[in-house]
C-alpha cells in the first residue's frame, strides 16, 4: 500500500499533468497570442497546490472555463482626420468573467493593441479585481488608434465613433470601462458625452476616470501609482525596510509613474530616474517632480526636455537601460515585459531589494524567476497595480449613492485596500507552502474567490 506521502505526490503529479494538458489546449486554441499565453502560464503555474487540495475545481473544469472570455468583441472604428481623409481602426472589448460583478477594466489606445494584448489584460483583470475585495469582474478593451500627434478634434471624432459601437455592450451594471494607456480624462470625457447622447440619459456609473465635475472621484488620478507604493511599503515593513532614504528608479513618466514617484518621495525616498518611450533621465540629486509633471501633464513634451532645465541630469536614448542604474527599489510602471532576464540580473547585481510592478506584467516570466531565486521582494502587478481599479470601484460606489468623498477619504480607503491585498497574498502563499512568494499568493487569493463563485452559479 502506498504511504500517504506517496499518494499525495502521485496526485500532485496527476494535477500537474492535468494543468499542462489544459495549457497545451489553450496554446492550440490561441496560437501566436504570446502576451495572453504568458499571463495564463503564470497563473496556472501557481495553482497546482490549490487544485490538488480542492479537486472540485478540476471536476467543475474551472481552468477550462476561466481562460475562455465570456465575450470577445471586435469592431471597426471609422473616423475622419483633419485633412478630411477617412481612417479606420480596430476596436476591442473582452468581457472575460462576471462571476463576482460587472465587467471592469480599462480602455487602451495604442498601436500595439491587438486581441492577444486585450485578452492578457482582461485575464489579469479577473484576479486583480478579485483581490481588491470589490464586487467587480474582469474585462478590458481598446483600439490600435494612436492618440499621439492627433488634434483634439481628431481624438474627439475617433472616440465618438469608438463609443458609438462600444455603447451597445456596456452599462453601469453590465460593463464599466475606464482609462488606460492613451486614454485619460480628455478621452473619457468625449466617450461619456457620446454615450450620454446615444442613451438619452445620465448614467454616471457607465465609465470611471471621469472628471470631478461630472461624477469622477478624487484621488483616481493618483490611485495606481499611490497604490503600488502602498503595497511595496507593506513588503518592506515585513523585512524591517522602508522607503525613507532609499534610492528608487521608476520607469515611465505617465500617470502611474508620476504618482508612484510622488508617494515614494513623500515617504522619504530619493527617485533618481524615470523614462518615456524615447529614453530615460538620471538625476543623481533626485528627480524634480514639478518639472516632470509640467513637461508631461501640461506641456506634453518628451522627458528629454528635463535636462535643459536641470543640466546636472543626464539623458540617455532608449528606455530599456534604465534598469542599469543602481537602486534599492525598482518600480516598473511603463508597459508589459520591460524587464527581461538580463535586466533583472543587472538589478540584482546592483543591489535591488524590492521590485513593485506598477504596470501590467512589466516583468517577463524569466525575470520574475530571477527575483524570486535571489530573494528580492517582489510585488506582482495583479496585486501591486490594483490601486487604479480599486478607486474606480469606489467611483462606481459614489455614483450609485449620488455622493462624493473627499480626497482624504478615498486615499484612506485605497491605503486599506492595498494593505488587505498584501495580507491576503501573504496568507495564501503561506497556506499553500510558498511563504514569501507573492506571485503565488496573489494568483491563489484572486483565483479562489472567482472559482468558488463560478461553482455556486452553475455551468453558464
Amino acid at each position: 500500500m502506498k504511504t500517504m506521502e506517496k499518494m499525495k505526490q502521485s496526485y500532485t503529479k496527476e494535477v500537474q499533468e492535468y494543468v499542462d494538458a489544459v495549457y497545451e489546449a489553450v496554446k492550440k486554441r490561441n496560437p501566436n497570442e504570446e502576451e495572453f499565453l504568458q499571463a495564463v502560464k503564470e497563473v496556472f503555474d501557481s495553482l497546482i497546490p490549490v487544485l490538488a487540495k480542492n479537486p472540485q475545481y478540476i471536476k467543475q473544469a474551472i481552468l477550462e472555463r476561466i481562460v475562455e472570455p465570456e465575450r470577445l468583441i471586435s469592431f471597426r472604428v471609422p473616423w475622419v482626420d483633419d485633412q478630411g481623409n477617412v481612417q479606420v481602426n480596430r476596436g476591442f472589448r473582452v468581457q472575460f468573467n462576471s462571476a463576482i460583478g460587472p465587467y471592469k477594466g480599462g480602455l487602451r489606445f495604442h498601436p500595439s493593441v491587438n486581441a492577444s494584448i486585450i485578452k492578457f489584460l482582461g485575464f489579469e483583470q479577473i484576479f486583480k479585481n478579485s483581490l481588491t475585495g470589490q464586487p467587480i469582474g474582469g474585462g478590458k478593451g481598446g483600439s490600435d488608434f494612436d492618440p499621439k500627434g492627433k488634434s483634439d478634434a481628431e481624438i474627439m471624432r475617433f472616440t465618438q465613433s469608438f463609443m458609438s459601437e462600444l455603447s451597445r455592450y456596456i452599462g453601469p451594471d453590465i460593463d464599466v470601462p475606464a482609462g488606460d494607456i492613451g486614454v485619460g480624462a480628455r478621452e473619457i470625457g468625449y466617450m461619456f458625452g457620446q454615450y450620454k447622447k446615444m442613451r438619452g440619459g445620465y448614467e454616471a456609473g457607465v465609465l470611471t476616470g471621469k472628471g470631478i465635475g461630472y461624477g469622477g472621484s478624487l484621488a483616481r488620478k493618483e490611485a495606481t501609482g499611490y497604490g503600488t507604493v502602498y503595497f511595496v511599503e507593506e513588503m518592506l515593513k515585513d523585512k524591517g525596510l522602508r522607503f525613507k532614504d532609499s534610492v528608487v528608479t521608476v520607469s515611465g513618466s505617465g500617470n502611474v509613474s508620476i504618482y508612484a514617484m510622488e508617494k515614494a518621495m513623500q515617504l522619504g525616498a530619493k527617485v533618481v530616474a524615470c523614462s518615456d518611450s524615447g529614453g530615460y533621465i538620471y538625476d543623481k540629486n533626485g528627480i524634480n517632480l514639478d518639472t516632470v509633471k509640467r513637461l508631461k501633464e501640461i506641456e506634453n513634451k518628451r522627458i528629454s526636455e528635463y535636462v535643459k532645465e536641470h543640466p546636472e541630469a543626464l539623458y540617455f536614448e532608449g528606455c530599456t537601460d534604465i534598469w542599469s542604474i543602481p537602486c534599492d527599489i525598482a518600480l516598473p510602471c511603463a508597459t508589459q515585459n520591460e524587464i527581461d532576464e538580463q535586466s533583472a540580473k543587472l538589478l540584482v547585481s546592483n543591489g535591488v531589494k524590492a521590485v513593485g510592478e506598477g504596470a501590467n506584467m512589466p516583468s517577463t516570466l524569466e525575470a520574475i524567476e530571477v527575483f524570486l531565486d535571489q530573494d528580492v521582494l517582489f510585488g506582482p502587478a495583479k496585486a501591486a497595480n490594483a490601486g487604479g481599479v480599486s478607486v474606480s470601484a469606489l467611483e462606481m460606489a459614489q455614483n450609485s449613492m449620488r455622493l462624493s468623498w473627499t480626497f482624504e477619504e478615498v486615499d484612506a480607503k485605497l491605503h486599506e485596500i492595498m494593505k488587505n491585498i498584501y495580507r491576503e497574498s501573504v496568507k495564501a502563499a503561506e497556506e499553500y507552502d510558498a511563504p514569501g512568494n507573492l506571485v503565488v499568493g496573489a494568483n491563489i487569493a484572486g483565483f479562489v474567490k472567482v472559482a468558488d463563485a463560478m461553482i455556486v452559479q452553475g455551468i453558464i
